[in-house]
């Protein structure tokens, strides 16, 4: 296949050339291009040299990838990377890649590169539809993908290399008729909620403070170092009684949380606290849960553990977890909901500012059988 250049919104995709291997070297240093990415790390000038001088002309020739530096239209400084890392013809199918050069970001560079490169391959290489893949919680590109058109349809496990082991990643597809036309952003634009949500998500968990009882606690991201007291709390028979965590529960359990936990936030399906008292040690557990299907709407669930009981801690921490959905990420509503008869539960989300709404027969799963449930909302607007 014939090397070709793409001049598109602003921008010239050409092919590589070996005076750009001082660039790629430069730009590749940046930790964020090594870490989402499958660029060697530590990555040297010979990685680079190679990128340019081999593999790229190599790909061109066979026909197995379209690989295109991306370049300012006026001026010829190189912007990132772009193309296709792999092309199935007798799918008619391709894989997109991109990296945006650090001094270059905030431009629209990638999503600019990633529609021409995709129009290209529709146009003339007659591709039915293109692939995008991304490592969970790599959530630039995944908005990056959105604002060209691709719909990101599921989870992949065990997807990407890292050490010390594979994690799971993201997958979308691209059909010609759903590519965005140039400038426009649609649905995944800047102000849109994909967008709000991925600038969230796209950075480390945060800490939230709260006052309860004239003490001031803490919302924090879950640690090794709280494993033990997580088994204690759910060992003990309050919360096996109200709760569907196992009956035997042991420390592998509680590492199994704590990796929900931080998939939950890589994913942005979920964000999970630990409420920590004033000298940090674990007082509960409480988790904010995205619907699936309805954008603006979550659920919470709680625990606290037995010596932090009736301090107050619970309602606070629900209160303030709330407030930071509605405001970091734009929900409408936010629900509660807890077995008939678990009081505690109930008076810590009514004095969080919940609202009782009723009793939804068989409506949870306690250890295999079907139970009333208490419901219950606060709003955005309850909290102005």
């Amino acid at each position: 296949m014939e090397p070709v250049e793409i001049t598109e919104d602003g921008l010239l995709l050409r092919p590589w050339r070996a005076s750009d291997a001082d660039t790629v070297y430069r730009a590749c240093q940046d930790p964020a291009i090594q870490r989402w990415t499958a660029v060697p790390s530590p990555y040297r000038v010979e990685d680079a040299q190679n990128f340019v001088g081999s593999y790229a002309p190599t790909v061109w020739a066979t026909g197995s990838g379209a690989p295109f530096a991306v370049c300012d239209a006026a001026s010829g400084e190189l912007l990132g990377s772009c193309g296709l890392i792999s092309i199935d013809q007798a799918r008619r199918s391709g894989e997109v890649g991109y990296w945006t050069a650090p001094w270059a970001r905030g431009r629209g560079v990638a999503v600019r590169a990633t529609r021409a490169t995709a129009r290209w391959a529709f146009d003339t290489l007659a591709l039915r539809h293109l692939l995008w893949r991304a490592e969970l919680g790599n959530h630039a590109s995944r908005l990056v993908a959105l604002r060209a058109g691709f719909r990101v349809e599921g989870r992949l496990r065990s997807a990407h290399r890292a050490a010390p082991g594979w994690r799971p990643g993201w997958i979308g597809s691209l059909l010609p008729e759903e590519l965005a036309g140039p400038g426009a952003d649609g649905p995944a634009g800047p102000g849109t909620l994909p967008a709000l949500r991925a600038a969230v998500f796209g950075r480390p968990q945060p800490t939230l403070f709260t006052n309860a009882a004239k003490h001031e606690i803490r919302l924090r991201p879950m640690d090794e170092h709280d494993l033990d007291a997580v088994v204690d709390t759910c060992r003990d028979p309050d919360t096996l009684r109200w709760t569907n965590v196992p009956k035997d529960y042991g420390l592998a359990d509680a590492e199994s949380f704590l990796t929900f936990c931080t998939a939950g936030w890589a994913g942005a399906t979920s964000a999970s606290f630990v409420i920590a008292d004033p000298s940090d040690r674990y007082a509960g557990s409480i988790d904010l849960r995205l619907s699936d299907t309805d954008p603006l709407l979550a659920d919470v669930g709680f625990m606290t553990a037995p010596h932090a009981r009736g301090r107050g801690y619970q309602p606070a921490a629900l209160a303030a977890l709330c407030t930071w959905g509605f405001a970091a990420l734009g929900l409408a509503r936010v629900e509660w909901r807890a077995n008939v008869g678990n009081v505690a539960s109930r008076r810590a989300a009514e004095k969080a500012g919940f609202v009782l709404e009723g009793t939804a027969r068989r409506a949870l799963n306690h250890r295999g059988d079907r139970v009333d449930a208490w419901v219950g909302a606060l709003l955005a607007e309850d909290l102005v």
